[in-house]
């Protein structure tokens, strides 16, 4: 299964962190991949994301969450219109780094049947996506301690 990754240490707690990611009404204000999030960060409920990928114009997508674990883990599943042709999961991981830290960890697998065709076209403007928006949490999680 194809799968993207970014990490990226954050100097606060988990708890700060797990705010950030969750505060979906901030998104506008920091966030330059994932700019808006409509929905409960609740397992079992859809969310409606605008993303804007560098240099692109913004889309938008619905998916369902999957996992919410408050400081620890947050994911959620979208689909096409049909299952199994090309499926993502987006993940993010809070895990505990030393005294004063965490690891932030974004990470997105895919399936399908055409994800292997896909990938070569979205691996390099998704990691650069994962890491701007993995600075941009750092810059607010450490602001707010």
């Amino acid at each position: 299964m194809p799968t993207i990754k970014t990490a990226i240490d954050v100097a606060t707690s988990a708890e700060i962190v797990w705010r950030v990611l969750t505060d979906f009404n901030a998104y506008p204000h920091w966030n330059p991949f994932l700019v808006s999030i409509y929905g409960p960060p609740v397992p079992g409920q859809r969310l409606k994301i605008q993303e804007r990928y560098p240099g692109g114009h913004p889309s938008q997508f619905t998916a369902r969450v999957v996992k919410a674990i408050p400081a620890t883990e947050l994911r959620w599943r979208r689909r096409r219109v049909l299952e199994g042709i090309f499926d993502r999961e987006q993940a993010f991981f809070i895990i505990p780094n030393g005294v004063d830290g965490v690891r932030f960890i974004q990470r997105e697998h895919f399936s399908g049947v055409l994800a292997s065709l896909i990938m070569p076209f979205i691996n390099k403007k998704t990691l650069k996506a994962f890491s701007l928006m993995n600075l941009a949490l750092k810059r607010t999680a450490e602001a707010k301690r």
